[in-house]
């Protein structure tokens, strides 16, 4: 009951408790590792039917005990050091130096606590009684769990005071997608800005939007797999520099953009969307847009004050029904992203809520970041934060399904959509899995007149207003097929690519308002015998409203 007990001591930052907790902890591992090397103990170990069983539960209290003396300890003297609050950047700036010294340390308990997740997970525990292989079982899970979660965290101590401006001023564009307009990775780049952090102190420079960039020409070079899926408008326009979901691509694409267009080097790119904005303004508060540039405006009869409650909708629908000039649109969103920075610049918001909500932002893949120092990028590689569709952050059995707007306008704030993979029996011993995804046009019956042409596009790409047309992106895991698609249980041409060694099918749909298409991509010749799992597009639907539950096929017993 200690485990449970830390955990909550150290969610709640009680640094005493938790080291009288690990003390406590400590003095019960220290016991069970000596109980275990008695030399009785030792000699029984030898038989053959009980010794296996000796073995390993004298293996799981050498492990505690180093998870407890190696790991757990020095973690918690560390992590008293660290003042939360204050290490989060603000207008004044941060102390980034606990951040450097607890480096090593969590960079070592990391490594203890792999150490035994590994030897545990060497027992053969085919040999063991179940009384002992559960909690064998359960015990190398927990320790594969932290071991993950401490990995993780010295990869952000390595690599955090770096990039949040210790030793030289970072310049990152912000780009805040706009899921109103689905791309393949959130939303077309709508408001941008540069933010700057040094020594922690954080600031928001030059603001513009993706229009502003204009057309590049020439257009920046784009890989040939990727140009023959997305078209050379990868390089060509900011605001589809996203069509592909990969965002080291997107990422460096704008970065080489935004330089070439204002001549400002920027260090990287960071990536968010209107929701991570409701989840920061959960933590800091309402904050008020009154700004002077938005002057022009406040007719609209849109809030000057926003909340976590109201800035989606606001920003991905009523601004487009209150502002008919896109410039003026484009400075409403200006305004939103400076008030919202100034507020999070000022201090507004305790540390605990603001790392939640940016937690959970980057769950959903919301947040996303690139770095162009190559050694910091191998190290975002690592996760899901990094948005790549292949390297290590993809899993074995990963599945991505994507969405890019074919109609050139606001209208994907209305459609709902679902995916779900569906294991199919296996043919000549590969897996073969089929993708599921389910989109519905919610917008009203009468969207062509109700809603403004801004929205419906009015037709300009030859889309009846009101209705959507969606490109659909399945990706499968690495050496596999796709093999065919359908739309509505009937087969359907897709069109079949490669990525980075994983099969691609697109199909493109066109939904009127309150019509519902089911597509399914079959993948088959798939390699790799572990659970698969999938990625999608985070729209403007909570991630956990999408993906759905994995179903299993029914096999006959011969297959």
């Amino acid at each position: 009951m200690l485990i449970p007990k830390l955990k909550q001591e150290i969610v709640a930052s009680d640094s005493n408790a938790a080291e009288n907790t690990v003390s406590e902890l400590r003095g019960h591992t220290s016991q069970a590792r000596m109980d275990a090397g008695d030399p009785v103990w030792a000699l029984a170990s030898g038989l053959p039917w009980v010794g296996p069983n000796l073995s390993a539960i004298s293996e799981v209290a050498r492990s505690a005990d180093d998870v407890a003396s190696l790991g757990l300890t020095p973690l918690v003297r560390v992590y008293e050091s660290l003042n939360w609050d204050a290490l989060i950047p603000s207008g004044t700036g941060s102390n980034l130096e606990p951040i450097r010294t607890a480096a090593p340390t969590v960079a070592s308990s990391a490594y203890a606590v792999r150490a035994s997740a590994q030897r545990l997970d060497e027992i053969d525990s085919g040999q063991l009684l179940p009384q002992v292989a559960k909690p064998l079982e359960d015990a190398t899970a927990e320790l594969k769990l932290a071991s993950g979660a401490l990995s993780s965290a010295a990869d952000a101590a390595n690599i955090a005071p770096a990039m949040l401006g210790a030793e030289s001023a970072r310049n990152y564009l912000l780009m805040i997608q706009n899921n109103a307009e689905v791309r393949a990775s959130g939303g077309i780049p709508g408001a941008l800005a540069v933010l700057t952090l040094d020594h922690g102190k954080l600031s928001l420079g030059a603001q513009g939007s993706a229009g502003d960039i204009g057309v590049m020409a020439p257009v920046l070079p784009v890989d040939p797999q990727q140009q023959q899926i997305y078209s050379t408008r990868l390089g060509k326009y900011l605001q589809d520099v996203n069509l592909t979901p990969d965002f080291p691509t997107a990422a460096s694409s704008a970065q080489a953009m935004w330089e070439r267009k204002t001549g400002q080097r920027v260090d990287g790119v960071i990536s968010i969307d209107p929701l991570v904005l409701s989840y920061i303004l959960q933590s800091t508060g309402p904050v008020s847009v009154n700004g002077p540039e938005l002057a022009a405006i406040k007719a609209s009869g849109l809030p000057t004050a926003l909340t976590g409650d109201n800035v989606v909708p606001t920003l991905l629908s009523d601004v487009y029904a209150k502002i008919k000039q896109p410039k003026q649109q484009d400075a409403y969103f200006a305004g939103v992203a400076k008030e919202v920075f100034s507020a999070l610049s000022s201090g507004k918001g305790e540390a605990k809520g603001l790392i939640s909500g940016v937690t959970r932002g980057t769950e959903e893949g919301r947040v996303l970041v690139w770095s162009s120092n190559a050694s910091e990028q191998s190290v975002i590689s690592k996760y899901a934060l990094s948005g790549s569709i292949s390297g290590p952050s993809v899993s074995p059995a990963q599945f991505g399904v994507y969405f890019n707007d074919g109609t050139g306008a606001k209208m994907d704030y209305y459609v709902k959509r679902t995916v779900k993979l569906i294991k199919e029996c296996p043919a000549d011993g590969y897996e073969q899995t089929t993708v599921r995804v389910t989109s519905t046009n919610t917008a009203p019956a009468d969207a062509a007149t109700s809603l403004p042409a801004y929205v419906t596009g009015a037709g300009a790409f030859g889309i009846a207003p009101g209705t959507v047309q969606t490109n659909v992106v399945a990706y499968g895991p690495a050496q596999a097929n796709v093999e065919s698609a359908m739309i509505d249980g009937q087969k359907t041409p897709f069109a079949p690519y490669i990525h980075a060694n994983r099969p691609v099918g697109v199909v493109a749909q066109q939904l009127a308002p309150g019509e519902s298409q089911t597509v399914e991509f079959t993948f088959g010749k798939i390699v790799q015998h572990t659970e698969p799992n999938v990625v999608v597009t985070p729209t403007v639907q909570h991630v956990k409203d999408v993906i759905l539950p994995t179903e299993n096929a029914s096999c006959d017993q011969g297959q």
